[in-house]
């Protein structure tokens, strides 16, 4: 096989034809975007709505991501601290939202490095089973302590839930990415 012009730059199969940029490196969020978020949600979260039976649970989802974003500054005291408290707040088994938040928490946590590496609605599906399991523990252990079954709805809430990952995702990453249009218009 000729070549028609010699004086082209002969590229090989194993060289790169550009330079390899580095991966941009996610930047932490700051610190009052985390604990704000989550104080500003848990205010949310007691708000009289959450009795509807297939409500989504905004403070677990909210927790599990910064657990799968930031999983050094939330996780599972974080979870358990924030379950304690709704469960005085409810007025319910004291232990049985601690126990939810926390195996949520553990999930996202112990699923971190995997999530980071998808788009936030991959993450969603990867936590829906998560979601269902710690809230079916905790609907077993309500249902057994109070002797009758509570029905479904709950399922659907959680399908809620996980539905919502990517728009949670997209509104609490949003400062960064603010920050990030800000450097590179200024390169």
């Amino acid at each position: 096989m000729s070549r028609t012009n010699r004086n082209e730059p002969h590229t090989s199969v194993l060289r790169p034809r550009r330079s390899v940029e580095p991966e941009r490196v996610a930047r932490p969020a700051h610190t009052v975007m985390v604990w704000g978020s989550l104080l500003l949600v848990w205010l949310a979260s007691l708000l009289p709505w959450r009795l509807w039976q297939p409500s989504p649970d905004i403070l677990i989802l909210v927790i599990a991501f910064w657990c799968v974003h930031e999983p050094r500054r939330v996780g599972l005291l974080t979870a358990f601290v924030f379950g304690l408290l709704m469960d005085v707040h409810d007025a319910g088994v004291l232990g049985g939202n601690a126990l939810s938040y926390t195996l949520v928490a553990y999930g996202a946590v112990v699923l971190h490095r995997r999530l980071q590496r998808f788009d936030l609605w991959s993450q969603a599906m990867h936590m829906l089973p998560i979601f269902l399991a710690a809230r079916m523990v905790t609907v077993l252990v309500r249902a057994w302590i109070a002797g009758r079954w509570p029905g479904w709805d709950w399922a659907v809430g959680t399908a809620i839930t996980a539905a919502m990952w990517p728009l949670v995702g997209w509104v609490l990453h949003l400062p960064q990415r603010g920050a990030d249009d800000v450097e590179s218009a200024s390169v």
